[in-house]
């Protein structure tokens, strides 16, 4: 577990009860609101917009409690958006949970010597507390996956509540989120500029589209999601960026005119190494590929040109 120092963190509550973290940019902070049980807003104060930055990281089948998860490749990504001083979106199946007596997939070679205890799920909770306690403050939401939801279904515990009550305890709350929502983002800076950003998560469908790696969702998430700026999903373990170009009708001072913009998509990978050497296991027997291992980088700032200025996003391989 980490021991980066705490110091290094600044947190900040105001008379409004809200918790600000230190940001990246000069004179810039960050805090976490949420507004129903799957809408979360982060707002960002800084300076100008010219000098905002803001990191994300965006994740996504983390699949924490499984051997053969990569454990090393998590902390480092942890460490690196806490010196980053942004936050962290997941969009679900955090936990694996498969290994209990009652799963007809439970893998005993799968099941860390952590979680070999009567109470399995009281210890994946408690073990995935331990874990990511130290980086609580980074969290801006939580989502639920297929593995999450099929626990709740199955033995009436919700193992993501119960994971952002325990690392809740500290200065910050970690909020949850739904096997879909949306988050929003919005920078305001000193001289009264105010600029958002919509990101609309959705853990994943589908049996991961072996020959497609679930690119053609792209269509259809753009016709059923055209308020977000970005939609991000997780599930099948790939990983892509496909931008979507739209035509807009912008109305101002009695005039209008057509412009474009574009809907980001982007798909995220995973912490879990099914494949091995490609020796054997349930993903070798039915042919699946191997699958790149990490998640993604986001960096929010302000484009365009003055009296144009925007927020938006670029992304990169976290690896």
């Amino acid at each position: 577990m980490s021991t980066r120092p705490r110091e290094n963190v600044r947190v900040e509550r105001d008379l409004n009860g809200h918790v600000w973290r230190e940001g990246c940019s000069p004179d810039s902070r960050w805090t976490v609101e949420k507004l129903s049980r799957n809408v979360h807003r982060v707002t960002m104060l800084c300076d100008t917009a010219h000098q905002f930055e803001w990191w994300g990281l965006l994740s996504s089948d983390r699949h924490h409690d499984n051997a053969h998860t990569n454990q090393a490749l998590e902390r480092k990504h942890l460490e690196e958006i806490t010196k980053r001083k942004g936050g962290i979106l997941d969009c679900g199946d955090l936990f694996c949970a498969m290994q209990g007596k009652w799963d007809p997939r439970a893998d005993r070679s799968a099941l860390r010597p952590e979680y070999q205890a009567g109470d399995y799920l009281d210890a994946l909770v408690r073990e995935g507390v331990k874990f990511f306690q130290p980086y609580a403050d980074r969290f801006v939401c939580i989502g639920r996956g297929n593995h999450e939801t099929a626990i709740h279904k199955r033995h009436e515990t919700d193992l993501i509540e119960r994971l952002c009550a325990g690392l809740s305890n500290g200065p910050v709350p970690v909020h949850s989120g739904g096997y879909g929502g949306y988050v929003l983002f919005r920078c305001i800076t000193k001289k009264g500029g105010s600029y958002s950003f919509k990101i609309r998560y959705f853990h994943g469908s589908g049996g991961g589209a072996m020959m497609t790696h679930g690119v053609l969702d792209t269509r259809r998430h753009a016709s059923i999601y055209p308020d977000a700026d970005m939609v991000i999903t997780g599930h099948s373990h790939h990983h892509w960026v496909v931008p979507i170009a739209r035509e807009r009708i912008r109305q101002f001072s009695g005039k209008a005119e057509v412009t474009i913009d574009e809907q980001l998509h982007v798909r995220i990978g995973t912490y879990k190494d099914e494949h091995g050497d490609g020796f054997g296991g349930w993903s070798v027997e039915k042919g699946l590929p191997p699958k790149g291992l990490g998640a993604v980088w986001m960096r929010l700032h302000i484009a365009g040109k003055q009296g144009e200025y925007r927020l938006a996003a670029e992304v990169t391989r976290a690896q």
